[in-house]
């Protein structure tokens, strides 16, 4: 299902070979096709949601409703309202989703947006949903197909600003570092389709959320920047986003998020909206998803697998310094397991870009990172982000190990947030194109002993 381009230069090791598989099965596990198969059923005219939690699993009488109506966005919608047609069949009435990866839909419309600085093209599409959604009626049901990427591939600027505005702020707020929170606080109060404003346009019919997470925690309302689910932040807080980081955004920006703080303009939706009585929201899968497969693959290997985490974050370069602290700790005590070990984490990590910085992402500059600080050369750094596409490249990560980088290049590199071409120079680069998922990142370091090599 995931091509790698480049599979032969990852076989010049077992153990790069052994990183590159459990990347790939943990995008493959967190496919959509293979998520919505598994928890998405109908039978006897009930669909069946059996989402990630047991709390999450829910059964609805599609005879009850007129229409059903499938809308939504983000890197894997494409493929999630693909499957959905498999399985729900005649029962859909009409839909449309906005992805960077289409998938053949049929009764679903596939519209063409990208990621992740919204175009014009993604405006056009976030509004076809929001039309859509306006149709439904309290008779009708509406399948909301939120994955992540949403957030830039359903730009829908509020009538005061444009998409150049829009444009501005979130590679601003990409270049600065802040969180994907923070992020999203400021994108929720200058959209009108996120914060839960789908669910608004929406309502009174009935809106079930199937949600593909690509956040730490699987917070709802930051997946997309929650477009059918409530938010907490409000327009203080996303002013506060940007003195915090000192951003320098459009006028039209700070005075409509100005205005909104006085109450010229609506909130987004809050968690004691009435509306929300009919909305339920299922995580179908999350980074989880892709970290479970990883570690499979590498205890059939003979490997052990330990998961340091699924929400990891910060800073990227920082983040695999940690990392490989832990991967010297157990080559050389053992501690907290004994080599041939797989180490493996998710969640998400952020760069604070140079003014002048050169091309790269957060997966490869935490590979050129781990690579450059590593003491141990019989270990593998391994990361990519899972939808395909590392930062503002076309690259999905990379896989590395300490011989393979000069240590002093790979500084130099990191400085200047450059890591891209001295990774290419390694023949370390990952390529995928679009995975049709987007689980966040994913990161295997492989531990290997003598008997391993």
């Amino acid at each position: 299902m995931v091509t790698i381009v480049n599979r032969t230069a990852f076989e010049r090791t077992p153990a790069h070979a052994l990183a590159l598989d459990c990347l790939v099965a943990g995008m493959e596990a967190a496919h959509p096709e293979a998520i919505v198969e598994e928890t998405v059923s109908v039978g006897d005219g009930l669909l069946r949601i059996d989402g990630e939690f047991d709390d999450e699993s829910a059964e609805y009488d599609l005879a009850q409703y007129e229409r059903v109506f499938v809308v939504g966005g983000g890197n894997a919608a494409g493929h999630f309202a693909r499957t959905l047609e498999e399985i729900i069949g005649p029962w859909i009435t009409e839909g449309v989703v906005v992805t960077d990866d289409p998938a053949g839909a049929s009764v679903v419309s596939e519209l063409d947006g990208d990621h992740p600085i919204p175009s014009e093209r993604g405006v056009h599409g976030a509004e076809h949903v929001l039309d859509t959604a306006e149709r439904a009626g309290d008779d009708d049901l509406v399948l909301a197909c939120v994955t992540g990427g949403g957030s830039a591939l359903l730009p829908a600027p509020v009538e005061s600003l444009s998409l150049a505005d829009l444009q501005t702020v979130t590679e601003s707020l990409l270049r600065c570092g802040a969180s994907i929170d923070e992020i999203n606080a400021v994108r929720k109060h200058c959209s009108a389709i996120k914060g839960g404003k789908l669910a608004r346009t929406a309502s009174p019919a009935t809106v079930v959320t199937l949600v593909m997470s690509d956040v730490i925690g699987d917070d709802l309302g930051v997946i997309a920047s929650g477009p059918t689910a409530p938010d907490p932040t409000t327009y203080a807080d996303a002013l506060d986003v940007l003195a915090r980081y000192d951003l320098s955004v459009s006028e039209a920006v700070t005075s409509y998020l100005a205005e909104g703080e006085r109450g010229v303009h609506p909130e987004t939706v809050k968690p004691t909206d009435p509306l929300l009585e009919t909305v339920n929201s299922h995580i179908l899968g999350s980074g989880r998803t892709a970290i479970d497969a990883a570690r499979s693959v590498a205890s059939e290997r003979g490997y052990t697998p330990l998961v340091l985490s699924a929400r990891v974050r910060g800073e990227a370069s920082d983040a695999a310094i940690t990392h490989v602290a832990i991967a010297e700790e157990c080559h050389v005590t053992g501690e907290p397991v004994s080599p041939p070990a797989v180490l493996i984490s998710g969640g998400e990590t952020t760069v604070t870009l140079a003014d002048d910085h050169g091309s790269g992402g957060p997966n490869q500059e935490f590979v050129l990172s781990g690579a450059v600080e590593l003491d141990v050369d019989d270990i593998v750094v391994a990361s990519v982000d899972t939808d395909g596409i590392d930062g503002a490249t076309e690259v999905a990560g990379a896989i590395a190990a300490p011989p393979e980088i000069p240590r002093d290049e790979g500084r130099a590199a990191l400085a200047r947030n450059d890591a891209q071409p001295l990774l290419a120079d390694a023949d370390s680069i990952v390529r995928t194109g679009p995975t049709g998922t987007n689980v966040n990142d994913l990161r295997v370091l492989v531990v290997g002993d003598d008997s391993s090599a």
